[in-house]
């Protein structure tokens, strides 16, 4: 391609006042390799193969864009963009040549709650107070590590319901979900009778997910990256909760509350956020545009008052996602203007009532376990 260079993958970053050499989307996709990652932000690239692991985010989720253009998860994940800028200066090593589109693909459009909103720093307008007040919640009245939590999560919002991206949906080999269906299905893979996860689901999915595998996740994830002010915050939070129910309950009892106390809040944790992202598509990375990825992940619930109290406004998890930092109570107000926005460039914006959305949970997995039978009987 005419006037389009390549330097080495380990070249310096552009001189104050040179010219770019420009890139083609060919070019760019060579480097999405482990230490070697470049990305696109409004059309200019970045060699971020060296800085991902200072990357305040952590080195996965900013990795998880590479050889893609990440302009629009750039905005939405950062408050202060124009600070932000100054650190992607050092990292320019050019720009997208003219005849290049600015996405490399075909382009369609451009106590929970409180720590949920804490950790997308949506209720203070400067960070820092977001992420001091998240590990209070977080940490002295749920128990858990807020920074394990940004990990998981950051990740889920910037590849909702891919395989290898999103932790959220690495279930397998207890859970098969989408394209991992016909996988284990092709190898004879049978570690559990799939066909019958629809069933198995309501004994190990939603009563067991808080008690037992963010439990252990969660102490793991403390324990191997020493966040030790995070192990702090949990140790305050199991001694205030025993030391305070002991003397009513005795050692079984306040054991066997504790144990209810995590069954009742996993019940709510999977079947409000679950019924989002399960019954969609799920599999491995398509490499779209970010309003495109984020609305083959998601879907509404209609709203209701009952609806979005109960949901916490996640019920209108379009907007949630497209726009993560925007506090929840505004979803309402531009919902209307995002559904307008799809139906313009002919995207799907689909909406359903409560109970069907919970319904399809159980759907999506008996789907999901009878193509994985039928794949590994006959193919």
């Amino acid at each position: 391609m005419g006037g389009v260079g390549e330097p080495g993958p380990r070249e310096g970053p552009a001189q104050p006042g040179a010219p770019l050499p420009t890139f083609c989307w060919e070019q760019i996709r060579a480097h999405d390799q482990p230490g070697d990652k470049w990305l696109v932000i409004e059309r200019r690239v970045y060699d971020i193969s060296r800085w991902a692991q200072r990357h305040p985010g952590g080195s996965r989720l900013i990795g998880h864009h590479g050889a893609e253009d990440a302009t629009d998860a750039f905005r939405a994940f950062h408050q202060d963009l124009n600070f932000v800028r100054k650190f992607l200066q050092p990292l320019l090593i050019g720009e997208l040549a003219p005849e290049e589109p600015s996405q490399d693909g075909p382009l369609n459009a451009q106590s929970w709650c409180l720590q949920h909103d804490l950790g997308h720093a949506s209720i203070f307008k400067k960070s820092w107070w977001n992420h001091v007040a998240q590990k209070f919640v977080m940490g002295q009245l749920k128990g858990f590590s807020a920074h394990w939590w940004n990990f998981r999560h950051f990740q889920h919002h910037a590849k909702p319901n891919i395989f290898h991206k999103d932790p959220d949906v690495t279930v397998a080999p207890v859970f098969l979900l989408g394209e991992s269906s016909v996988e284990y299905g092709k190898k004879k893979r049978r570690y559990l009778p799939y066909n019958q996860q629809h069933l198995y689901f309501f004994l190990i999915g939603p009563p067991l997910l808080t008690l037992v595998n963010f439990e252990v996740e969660n102490l793991a994830y403390m324990l191997v990256c020493m966040q030790w002010a995070d192990l702090l915050w949990a140790a305050s939070f199991y001694a205030r909760f025993f030391l305070s129910y002991l003397p009513f309950y005795g050692v079984p009892g306040v054991l066997l509350f504790f144990v209810a106390v995590r069954v009742l809040e996993s019940h709510w944790f999977v079947w409000i956020t679950q019924m989002n992202h399960i019954p969609k598509e799920i599999g491995h990375e398509k490499h779209r545009d970010w309003v495109s990825s984020q609305l083959a992940a998601t879907c509404n619930v209609e709203p209701s008052l009952f609806t979005n109290w109960f949901s916490g406004h996640l019920n209108f998890q379009i907007e949630h996602h497209l726009f993560p930092r925007m506090p929840r109570h505004n979803y309402s107000r531009v919902a209307p203007l995002v559904k307008s926005l799809c139906a313009k460039h002919g995207l799907s914006y689909e909406v359903k009532p409560f109970l069907t959305a919970l319904v399809d949970i159980v759907r999506s997995l008996k789907k999901s376990g009878d193509i994985w039978l039928d794949a590994y009987l006959h193919q």
